[in-house]
C-alpha cells in the first residue's frame, strides 16, 4: 500500500493518548514576495534544509524551484498532518473519530478482537485466532476450503464491530466474515459471531469471505481511506490498490489541500480557498414570530454537503474516477427508493446508507444539512437526546407529552425514536432512519411497513398502534391514497397505481428522489405514461429527474428513443450520459450523419471506459454485456456474461443473458447446459424456469416447455410476467381453456391489467364465450374511453 505519511523518524507530540508526528512551522511563515508568490529561493533552500516539507509536498518543491506557481499546479493530497498545523482544533476534534479510526494497521492497542488462541465454530469449520510473533494470525478456511493461516493486514472500524482484512493472491484483501462484536459484555458484546448465522456459507459462495463481495479493493476502500486508487486489471484480473492516507482524513472531504496551502501561503485565501468543494453549508435560522419550527433564514444554494457525505452514505455504485465538488449524480450511480432496499413507503430495509433516506425528509427539503445535527469532524451529535431536535423545535412544543404522549424522559420521549427507527444491520449495528417521519401503524396494517410503535412496543400489534393514535386525535385520512401502496401495486403489475404514480412523478413539492423512483416505476406501464412524462421532464434541472426519466424510456422505439435524447447525449451529469449510452447504444451508426455518429461514438467510449475501471464487479460485465448485445456485438457481449459468472459462480441472471444470447446465435444446446447449470444453483429461480421453458418452446418440445412455464408461474409473487406468458404457452400449445382460467386467476390480482383484458377478450371469443369477451372488452373501455382500439373490439364481438 502507498501511504506518503509513512516517513522519516521525527519528534512526537501526543494528543488524545496517540503519538503524533511533529510537524515543522507552515510555509507561509516564510518570505512572500510583493505579487504574492512564496520567495522561491527562499523556499527551496528550506525545502533542502527540512526534508520533511520535501516529503509531505514534492510537487509544489518541484514547481517552485522551476518557477511555476504552485496555484497554477493541479492540486495534490498533502496528508491530514498538514492540516493540522493551521487547522489544529478541528484535527483534534477529528482524532479518535470513526473517521480517523476507519482502517488501521495491526496493534495491540488497534485489534479489539480476542486473540488468546480464541476459536469459533460456523458451518463445520472452526476458525482460530492467535498471536505469535507480533503477528495477529487467523486460521481459516481459504479460497479452496482448506484450513489455511492469514495474517491480519488491517483492522477495519471499532465500534460497534471491528472487521479484519487478510490478503489474498492478485493484491486481494478480503474482509473476514467471522466479526469480533465490540460492544461492551453486558450489551452482548466482546466475543466473535460471523455476519450470516442463519447461512450455510462455504468457500464455493460468493458470500464467503474470499468471494468478490468481502472484496476490500472494490467494495470498502474508497470510504474508509483517503484518495483510494483501485488499479484493477482485468487481463490479470488482479489489483494495485493504493491509498494517500489509511484512513479518512481531511482530503477524503475536503479534497486535496496543496491549493489551499497555496492560497494561504500567498495570503488569497479570500479570493480563493483553493479546495476544490465548499462544505460550510450549516447557515443561519431562527424562529419566526409565534412559531415553534425554525427556519433557514438565506435559501441553500447546493446539495454540495450532502453530496460530499453522500458519497459513501449512500447505496450508490462509482462511476470512474471521484470528481470532489461535482454533483453526487457526476460521480456515482444512486439506488432509488425502491423495494427490496426500502420498503414501499420509503422506510430502510436493506442496508442503503443514510443519504437516500434524509433526501426524502421535510428537514432536507427545508434546508437541513448534515452539519445542522453533527459535528463534521468528531462525527457526535451536535447536543445529547432531544437537544440536537431542539435546535429548530421548540422543546415546549415538541418536547412535552402533549406531544409525544410518554412519560418525560422515557425511551418513548426521545425523538429519534419516534420519528428515527433504528434497523439493524451486520448483526449488531443499530442505524437511524434519516427520513424522519411521522410513524404510521395504518401502512403497517395494510401494507406490512414497519412502524416505530411496534419497534418499541414489540408484545403489540399495528392495530393496537393505530387506534393508540387515535385516542391521541391522529387521524390519517391518505392510507388508501399514500404512495406507498401505488408503489406496492405497481410492483404487483397492478395498473390502478398509475394515476397516483404519474401525479407523484409530476408533483414538484414532492422529493426528487420519490419522484425519479416514481418515474422509473412507470418505464414499463406503456408509452402513452412516458411520454407525457418526458415531454415535462426528460429536460428538467434535477439531475436526478433527467436520469430516471431516461431510464424510463426503454419501452420506447429505438428511432423515438434517438429524438428524445440526442441533446442529452453531452449532459453535464455523468450518470445522465451513461443512461443515455445504454439506451442509444442499438443506434445503427449508418444511418445517422457523421457528426451524430462522432458525438455517439464519443458517448459509447466514455461508457466503456468507465466501466472498464470496475471490470471486477460482476454487476457491471452484466451492465457490459448488455450494453454490447445492443450494439450487437456477440463475442463481446458474451465475454462480458462470461466474466460475470467468473466472479460470480451464482449469478443467476448472467446465466439467463448469455444463455438467451446463446440462443439467438442458434446454439440452443449450450443455451440449455448453462439453464441447467442456474437451475442446479437456484432450483428455485422462477426466472430460470421461465427462461428453460421459452427456450423448450423455441425448440418444441411442447410439454417440456410448458412445464417449466408452469413452474415458473406458480413461483411468481411480484410481477405478472410470468404467469402471463405461461397462459400464452397454454393457449398457443393447443390448451386454451386451460389459458383462460389462467388469465382470469391473473385478473383477480391485477384487476385492470390491459394485456390480460384484452387475452381474455380474444381467448374468451375464440372458444365461443361471447358474453364473457363483450363483458372484457367493455371493462377495456371502461378503462380508457378514448381509446378506438377497445370500441372497435367490442363492435366486432357485438356483430358475431
Amino acid at each position: 500500500m502507498e501511504n506518503i505519511l509513512e516517513s522519516r523518524q521525527r519528534p512526537v507530540y501526543t494528543t488524545k493518548g496517540r503519538a503524533q508526528t511533529a510537524l515543522p512551522r507552515p510555509v507561509s511563515h516564510y518570505a512572500i514576495l510583493g505579487d504574492g508568490i512564496p520567495d522561491r529561493l527562499a523556499l527551496c533552500t528550506y525545502f533542502v534544509e527540512i526534508e520533511s516539507l520535501r516529503f509531505l509536498f514534492p510537487t509544489a518543491f518541484a514547481l517552485l524551484c522551476t518557477g511555476q506557481s504552485v496555484l497554477a499546479a493541479a492540486p495534490n493530497f498533502v496528508g491530514s498532518e498538514r492540516c493540522a498545523s493551521c487547522h489544529e482544533q478541528e484535527h483534534d476534534t477529528w482524532l479518535d473519530s470513526h473517521h480517523d479510526l476507519a482502517m488501521q494497521e495491526p496493534s495491540a492497542e488497534t485489534v479489539l478482537g480476542d486473540f488468546d488462541n480464541a476459536t469459533f465454530t460456523y458451518n463445520g469449520v472452526t476458525t482460530t485466532f492467535v498471536r505469535r510473533d507480533g503477528q495477529f494470525i487467523v486460521r481459516t478456511d481459504g479460497e479452496d476450503g482448506k484450513l489455511t493461516e492469514f495474517p491480519v493486514k488491517y483492522v477495519f472500524g471499532v465500534y460497534p464491530l471491528q472487521q479484519y482484512l487478510l490478503p489474498l493472491s492478485r493484491g486481494r484483501l478480503q474482509t473476514l466474515s467471522i466479526t469480533w462484536d465490540a460492544r461492551p459484555r453486558e450489551e452482548g458484546g466482546q466475543r466473535w459471531y460471523h455476519l450470516y448465522p442463519d447461512e450455510q456459507i462455504d468457500y464455493t459462495d460468493p458470500l464467503h469471505w474470499t468471494g468478490p463481495y468481502q472484496n476490500w479493493n472494490t467494495r470498502c476502500a474508497e470510504c474508509h481511506s483517503t484518495d483510494v486508487k483501485k488499479n484493477y486489471s482485468p487481463a490479470k484480473r488482479e489489483f494495485n490498490t493504493t491509498f494517500k492516507e489509511i484512513d479518512v482524513g481531511c482530503e477524503a472531504c475536503h479534497g486535496p489541500g496543496s491549493k489551499h496551502i497555496a492560497a494561504a501561503t500567498a495570503g488569497t485565501l479570500g479570493q480563493d480557498s483553493g479546495l476544490l468543494t465548499q462544505l460550510s453549508q450549516r447557515g443561519e435560522w431562527a424562529f419566526p414570530e409565534g412559531e415553534s419550527i425554525a427556519r433557514r433564514l438565506n435559501p441553500i444554494e447546493s446539495n454540495a454537503q450532502i453530496d460530499n457525505c453522500a458519497r459513501c452514505h449512500s447505496r450508490r455504485g462509482t462511476l470512474g474516477d471521484y470528481h470532489y465538488g461535482a454533483d453526487l449524480l457526476d460521480t456515482h450511480r444512486l439506488s432509488l427508493t425502491e423495494f427490496p432496499l426500502y420498503h414501499y413507503d420509503g422506510q430502510i430495509l436493506d442496508e442503503v446508507y443514510v443519504y437516500g433516506s434524509f433526501v426524502q425528509s421535510k428537514m432536507h427539503q427545508a434546508g437541513v444539512v448534515c452539519s445542522n445535527c453533527h459535528e463534521p469532524h468528531s462525527n457526535a451529535l451536535r447536543a445529547e437526546g432531544n437537544g440536537v431536535c431542539a435546535q429548530c423545535h421548540k422543546p415546549d412544543t415538541y418536547d412535552t407529552t402533549a406531544h409525544h404522549h410518554h412519560p418525560v424522559s422515557s425511551e418513548g420521549a426521545q425523538c429519534a425514536n419516534c420519528h428515527m427507527p433504528h434497523t439493524t444491520y451486520m448483526g449488531v449495528d443499530d442505524r437511524r432512519d434519516h427520513s424522519m417521519r411521522i410513524p404510521r401503524p395504518d401502512l403497517s396494517v395494510v401494507l406490512g411497513s414497519p412502524n416505530a410503535c411496534n419497534q418499541c412496543h414489540t408484545d403489540k400489534d399495528p392495530v393496537w398502534a393505530l387506534e393508540s393514535l387515535r385516542s391521541w386525535g391522529v387521524e390519517f385520512r391518505d392510507t388508501g391514497s399514500h404512495p406507498a401502496r401505488a408503489f406496492a401495486q405497481i410492483q404487483a403489475g397492478d395498473m390502478r397505481a398509475v394515476p397516483t404514480l404519474m401525479a407523484l412523478a409530476s408533483d414538484t413539492s414532492a422529493a426528487p428522489i420519490w419522484r425519479a423512483t416514481a418515474i422509473e416505476q412507470l418505464g414499463d406501464t406503456g408509452q402513452r405514461n412516458i411520454l407525457t412524462l418526458a415531454s415535462q421532464y426528460l429536460y428538467d434541472d434535477n439531475p436526478i429527474i433527467r436520469t430516471s426519466m431516461v431510464r424510463s424510456l426503454e419501452s420506447l422505439p429505438l428511432n423515438q428513443r434517438y429524438k428524445l435524447l440526442q441533446p442529452l447525449i453531452n449532459d453535464e451529469i455523468t450518470s445522465v450520459r451513461l443512461a443515455v449510452a445504454l439506451q442509444l447504444a442499438g443506434v445503427p451508426l449508418d444511418q445517422i450523419s457523421q457528426e451524430q455518429s462522432r458525438a455517439l461514438v464519443a458517448l459509447f467510449d466514455e461508457y466503456r471506459a468507465v466501466h472498464r475501471e470496475h471490470a471486477d464487479m460482476p454487476s457491471i460485465q452484466m451492465q457490459m454485456g448488455l450494453f454490447y448485445t445492443r450494439r450487437g456485438d456477440g463475442p463481446a457481449s458474451e465475454a462480458a456474461y462470461r466474466e460475470a459468472i467468473y466472479l460470480n459462480s451464482q449469478m443467476i441472471p448472467a446465466y439467463l443473458n448469455l444463455a438467451d444470447l446463446l440462443r439467438t446465435a442458434q446454439r440452443e444446446d449450450e443455451a440449455r447446459e448453462l439453464l441447467k447449470t442456474a437451475l442446479a444453483i437456484a432450483p428455485d429461480s422462477g426466472s430460470a424456469l421461465h427462461s428453460m421453458g421459452l427456450l423448450e418452446t423455441r425448440t418444441g418440445n411442447t410439454d417440456v416447455a410448458l412445464n417449466y412455464l408452469g413452474q415458473a408461474a406458480a413461483l411468481e409473487q411480484v410481477g405478472t410476467r410470468h404467469r402471463f406468458v405461461y397462459a400464452i404457452a397454454q393457449h398457443d400449445l393447443g390448451k386454451p381453456e386451460a389459458a383462460i382460467e389462467t388469465l382470469q386467476a391473473l385478473l383477480r390480482t391485477v384487476p385492470q391489467d390491459i394485456d390480460v383484458l384484452l387475452a381474455l377478450a380474444n381467448y374468451s371469443a375464440e372458444l365461443g364465450r361471447m358474453d364473457s369477451a363483450r363483458g372484457y372488452a367493455k371493462t377495456l373501455i371502461a378503462l380508457a374511453p378514448n381509446n378506438p382500439n377497445y370500441k372497435a373490439l367490442l363492435q366486432q364481438l357485438s356483430d358475431q
